[in-house]
Formats: C-alpha cells, structure tokens, sequence
C-alpha cells in the first residue's frame, strides 16, 4: 500500500522556497579555507540549478521579458570579452564569474522571491550574517588577533582573514543598509527598534574594519535612504547616529589614534594620500591606458595583471603586505584596478561598461519609481528602501572595489533583491490576507 507524505504546513511552505536563499546567506558566515569557491559560492551555484528544475517543472515562464533583456545584457560585452581573453581558460574561468554574480544569481533570486515577506526575511539574514561577522571583528580589534594594519593586528576581517579585508566591511555595510531600511518601514515598532538597534550596533565593527570606502558607500546610501522614507524621519534618525557615535567614538574609546588618522586620511587622498591611495591611483591609470589601446571590448577577461605592468608608472608599488588573522607576512600582488568600473572598462572596452552599468542603471531607474508611487500610496516602503538602498550602495563601493573573495556572492544577492523589486512581473503582497484596497493598490504600482 502506497502512503503519501502529509503535505506540510501552509504556514512552513510558505517558507520553502525563500530557505534555499537564506542558506548561501547563512553559508557566509563559515570560515573559508582554499583559493577554490567557498561553500556559500556552490550552493549558489546548485540554487541556479535548483531554479531550472523548478522551472521546467512548473512549466512557466522564469522571467518578464524586460527582465530577461536587462539581467541578459552583460552577456553581449561578457561574451565578446571571453573570445578576447588571453586564454580559453582565462576566458572561460571570466565568464562563469561574471555570469554567476550579475545574471544567474540574481535571476535565481528574481524568481524565487515571491511577496515582501521574503525579501524581508533575507533582509534580515543579511542582517544577522553582519552581526555575526562584525562581532568576530570587534573580538579580533580587542584580542589583537586580526589583519595587521600599521603594524598591528587590529583589524577587523571576521571569518574573511587577511586575503579578503574587505570581505567583513562589505558584509556589514550592507547589513547596516538592511537594518536602516527595515527601521524606517511601517512594520510594528518592536520590529523598528531593533532593527534600528541592530543598525547602530553594526556601526563599531563597520569603524573597525578601517575601511573608508565601505564607511563612504554606508554613509551615502543610508543618506539616501533617510530622504527617502521623508524629512521628518530624516531629521529624528539622523540626530539618533550622531548620538550613537559619540558614545561609540568617546564613551567607549573607539576613537583610538589609527581611526582618527584612517578618518582624517579620507580628505587627504589628494593632498597627501598614503601608499594604498598612490597604489590605487596607478591602477586606475593603468586600466585606463589598457581602455585607450582597445577601447571597445577591453584586453579580455581576466586579462588586467599581464597588461598592468605595460601601462603602469612607477610609482605603483609591488603589492600589498597581508599579515594577522591567521596568515603568515607575504607580499599580496595588485592584480586589479580595485574599482569595477574600470575593471570592466579595461577588460571588456566601452561594449562591456555600457550594457552591465546600463542594467544597473535601470534597475535604479525602475526601482526608485516603484519606491516614490509606494511612499505615497501604498505599503512595502521598508522593501523599496532596502532593495534601492543595496543597489546605491554597491554602485557607490564600485567606484573603488570591485569583485573577488567570498564576500562576492553577496553582491549577487543584493542585486538579486534588487531586480526582484524593480522587475517582478508580480509584486506580490505580504503572505497575510489583504484587503481588495491594498490589492488595488500594488497592482497600479506593478503597472
């Protein structure tokens, strides 16, 4: 006699399809060890395959087509940059990234996300991911077991070490990001408060990590985020951050002598910019002499570290000193211009530049619209915040960083949440019951 299993719990399954994205979420949070993928970038990869199966399954259509045109369009400089590539292997090593974190991913995301409730329930994974890296990273500052930074083992890496400082700044921006959207949603208040509390908690190891660009994107994208939700919010929330840093800068100590200075150096990159600044400003003129020579499809994917040298000065140094969090002292080469714009525009020309920022562009586009018609008439204001505010701040951290590490697969994530927001074919609700007005409503703003 054959037993069918009991279908679960209409309250459980409606958790099932948003548990395979909160798992490479939850993923990041384990210590990677190897040069290979980390266990968060193959479960993303089995999440794509995951969603093809679920596809053809079902038997629907997986996108809108203007969200096939827009997540599709990197694939036009991305292919013509493969054939350009140094090598087969390069070239298709290139692409596979490429595609991973700009199409597949977030696509895979675009698909599974189902109403707000997902999304926020991801956003609150970002969330608890930084707090636990940035609690790793407060422990590292006060033990003295973190990345060297002037010599001493202060800096805040979390699981990421010393190959990938950035890795824990990015992860905990953009959890702050999350945290200062859901504050400034219309959910109960316990929910505000504590995601405004987790916000100004994750503020001590954002300092701490002692990195100014992800300092720079954080304070810009949560800028943009308070003139958004409106003044008045602005004005309360803003007066609350002051008051959060001077504890956390006098009350607590924070503001040791290497912060001030890592603060104070922020104005200083072109008056008087330090080794990293002088490293990174030969970068940038090295990847655009290599657009110069090849403007329209780049040197090739992957191709940055052997035209460097050919168009680098000689000021650019030969590498990074990586030490602490368990690494041993070596000397890390520059193997790219550390921002994604010129990446792409030295490795894949104008074509490149021009089809993935215009996706990005558009999801910008499409998703402040949608944002605007919700603050006025409509609920999911923490969604638009959220999902606006994670796409600002990675456009604005691309200005000087760029992809690699781990932490990577987060950006995929991010956009996926994104181009959800932006491009659902239907914005569907909350998993609670509506009302016919509320129903209206969303389905005006979907149009």
């Amino acid at each position: 006699m054959r037993h069918a299993l009991p279908p679960l719990p209409r309250r459980a399954a409606a958790w099932v399809p948003v548990l395979p994205l909160a798992a490479v979420v939850a993923l990041l949070a384990v210590p990677h060890t190897g040069d290979g993928a980390g266990p968060a970038d193959a479960v993303s990869g089995l999440l794509v395959v995951y969603c093809v199966i679920l596809l053809l399954r079902d038997g629907r259509r997986p996108l809108s087509p203007v969200a096939a045109l827009v997540l599709g369009l990197p694939v036009v400089g991305l292919a013509l940059a493969a054939m350009g590539a140094s090598s087969a292997a390069d070239g298709l090593t290139g692409l596979g990234r490429y595609l991973q974190i700009f199409v597949l991913v977030p696509a895979a995301v675009l698909v599974l996300v189902r109403h707000r409730a997902d999304l926020r329930v991801l956003a609150w994974a970002f969330v608890a991911l930084a707090g636990w890296q940035g609690a790793l990273g407060v422990h590292q500052y006060v033990t003295g077991t973190g990345a060297s930074y002037q010599g001493e083992p202060i800096r805040a890496v979390g699981t990421f070490g010393a190959q990938d400082v950035m890795g824990m700044a990015s992860v905990v921006g953009l959890g702050v990001v999350c945290a200062v959207g859901l504050a400034l949603g219309r959910a109960p208040l316990a929910h505000r408060v504590t995601a405004a509390g987790c916000a100004v908690g994750l503020l001590l190891p954002l300092a701490l990590s002692f990195s100014r660009g992800a300092w720079i994107a954080t304070a810009l994208t949560c800028a943009a985020q308070l003139a958004l939700a409106g003044l008045r919010r602005a004005v309360k929330v803003a007066a609350a951050v002051v008051a959060a840093g001077v504890v956390l800068m006098g009350g607590f100590g924070v503001g040791t002598a290497q912060l001030q200075e890592r603060i104070g150096s922020i104005g200083q990159v072109a008056d008087a910019p330090d080794q990293s600044v002088v490293d990174r400003y030969a970068l940038w003129a090295s990847a655009t002499g290599m657009w110069r020579e090849r403007p329209l499809t780049g040197v090739g994917l992957k191709s940055f570290p052997e035209y460097r040298d050919g168009h680098a000065t000689l000021a650019l140094s030969s590498g990074s000193d990586i030490e602490g969090a368990g690494e041993a002292y070596h000397r890390q080469a520059l193997l790219s211009p550390h921002s994604m714009y010129l990446l792409v525009l030295s490795e894949q020309g104008l074509i490149g530049l021009l089809t993935l920022c215009g996706g990005w562009l558009a999801l910008l586009v499409c998703g402040l619209r949608r944002l605007l018609c919700v603050r006025r008439r409509g609920p999911g204001l923490d969604c638009g915040l959220i999902a606006c505010g994670l796409l600002i701040w990675l456009l604005t951290d691309f200005v000087y960083g760029d992809i690699g590490g781990p932490s990577t697969v987060l950006t995929a994530m991010a956009l996926g949440l994104t181009a959800w927001w932006a491009l659902a074919r239907e914005p569907h609700g909350d998993a609670t019951p509506r009302d016919a007005a509320s129903a209206r409503i969303e389905e005006a703003v979907s149009r």
